[in-house]
């Protein structure tokens, strides 16, 4: 048992590297083939770089749910939206105190919240998010996706470019222009890497929870969220540390609504997706931490540190719970 342990443990690594590596590839190949096709900066940067972090919960959720390993699929996206709501914030937030924009507040957290409650009625209904739930979450996620660069492009026409426009056009332009056979190379290679690397951690954190008989949405909540968001931890410290978190919430909540919308949507179009009362509570507490982060954000128009220190408290707190339950 121990060995078998080991090994997966070994390919859990390796796949994880794969799936954040092939996806950091897929982006810059990705973007350059945009920039080539003469493609505006802002959308590139509102589509392929901003979906480019939810690449691996994608790649994990849809391996889960082709090999009929369901609550794995839903507990990966769930437990990367609680990880980095209320650890990738609250460790940034005890860093450094952060802002939140008006954007955030009226038109992005209120629709994250939305999202939520949509998958809480969805997968409760039937206990099962079918193919035409996942088709309804994808047309939505289209639908917010066209709304955001529209209203950028009118705001743009008036003058005004917001601080996230400005961050994508910096990230843009530090991107490499790459030449065109490089561009599919780093598309395909990329593609690849994320395709290997979420059925490797998949069938690791699989053959982990059958060894030590616990479940897989245990795991999906612990090491697949834990490790998928990894890159977003690394990247939001560094940021804190230098004082450049103005758009960390709002990044947060788009990539939770990715998570969502895009994630599990095309993982029940691919495959349908049988729920668990787990899962149900799962996602009322991502609804009560999701309320009780924006109660932080609306009364102080940010998040300081002692909202960042309890926040961590309440996600150790839902981890000794998980980890009982």
């Amino acid at each position: 048992m121990a060995l078998t342990v080991l090994k997966a443990t070994v390919i859990l690594i390796i796949g994880f590297v794969f799936l954040v590596k092939g996806a950091d590839f897929f982006v810059e190949g990705a973007s350059s083939a945009a920039k080539l096709l003469k493609v505006p900066t802002l959308i590139i940067g509102m589509t392929i770089v901003a979906m480019g972090t939810s690449l691996p919960e994608t790649s994990v959720s849809i391996a889960a749910s082709m090999s009929n390993q369901n609550a794995l699929a839903v507990s990966n996206a769930v437990g990367s939206n609680i990880f980095n709501l209320m650890v990738v914030l609250g460790v940034c937030a005890v860093i450094s105190e952060l802002k939140v924009s008006k954007d955030v507040l009226k038109r992005d957290y209120p629709f994250s919240v939305f999202c939520a409650i949509l998958l809480l009625v969805a997968g409760s209904i039937g206990m099962t998010l079918g193919r035409i739930d996942g088709i309804i979450f994808l047309v939505i996620f289209i639908i917010f996706l066209l709304v955001l660069i529209k209203n950028a492009l009118d705001a743009r026409k008036r003058g005004e470019i917001s601080e996230k426009e400005l961050e994508m056009e910096e990230e843009m332009n530090e991107m490499e222009d790459l030449p065109v056979w490089k561009c599919i190379l780093y598309i395909v290679g990329g593609a690849v890497a994320i395709k290997f690397g979420g059925d490797w951690v998949v069938d690791s954190a699989s053959t982990i929870a059958a060894s030590f008989g616990i479940s897989q949405t245990l795991i999906g909540l612990t090491i697949c969220s834990v490790g998928t968001s990894l890159p977003e931890l690394v990247t939001s410290i560094a940021a804190a540390k230098k004082n450049e978190l103005d758009m960390a919430v709002g990044n947060v909540v788009g990539s939770n609504v990715f998570n969502i919308l895009m994630v599990l949507g095309m993982a029940a179009t691919v495959s349908p997706i049988a729920f668990l009362m787990e899962n149900v509570i799962d996602i009322v507490v991502l609804l009560a931490f999701s309320l009780i982060t924006w109660v932080f954000c609306v009364t102080k128009k940010k998040i300081g540190r002692k909202e960042g220190v309890a926040m961590l408290v309440m996600y150790a707190v839902y981890l000794v719970y998980i980890c009982m339950r």
